[in-house]
């Protein structure tokens, strides 16, 4: 029996995120992303409502995360969900279910959110890099080419 764990979301960045080292130097990166949704309900009144997901990005990932992401951006984060559990210093038992980044885009400029300095797309595995960046002897695209859905990276 196989079994399927994704979360993909695209919204803005509700705070700018909080990267520190594990123990052990891991880095590791948090941030919360809303999105919106709008409906028309059965009175033809338009309802709007908005989710808000808390991401958790590691490694390499995670120290891009920090460095590029702030309050209001754009963002693509695709991953798998998880939840932990804990008991709080009250003694009463807490969980939360969390989006483990394997993959995050920044879709704006920047400047459009709040205090970020680029807006190169970047994702995880296998090394996280800006997407922009173009290896030294890789020849520029020709326009003339036809492209390929295989070719396309989504």
């Amino acid at each position: 029996m196989y079994s399927l764990n994704r979360a993909t979301v695209l919204g803005n960045c509700t705070r700018d995120p909080e990267t520190r080292q594990t123990p052990s130097g891991q880095s590791v990166c948090s941030f919360g992303v809303a999105t919106n949704r709008t409906w028309t309900d059965a009175a033809g009144a338009k309802q709007e409502a908005a989710d808000f997901h808390n991401v958790v990005a590691w490694g390499k990932l995670a120290e891009i995360c920090g460095q590029y992401l702030a309050k209001g951006r754009k963002v693509y984060v695709e991953g798998r969900m998880q939840t932990r559990s804990w008991e709080g210093q009250d003694g009463a038992k807490r969980s939360t279910t969390e989006i483990i980044a394997e993959n995050v885009i920044l879709l704006d400029r920047a400047g459009a959110g709040t205090g970020a300095q680029a807006s190169s797309p970047f994702s995880a595995p296998p090394v996280a890099k800006p997407a922009t960046s173009v290896a030294k002897d890789d020849p520029a695209p020709n326009p003339d080419d036809e492209i390929k859905v295989e070719d396309i990276p989504f």
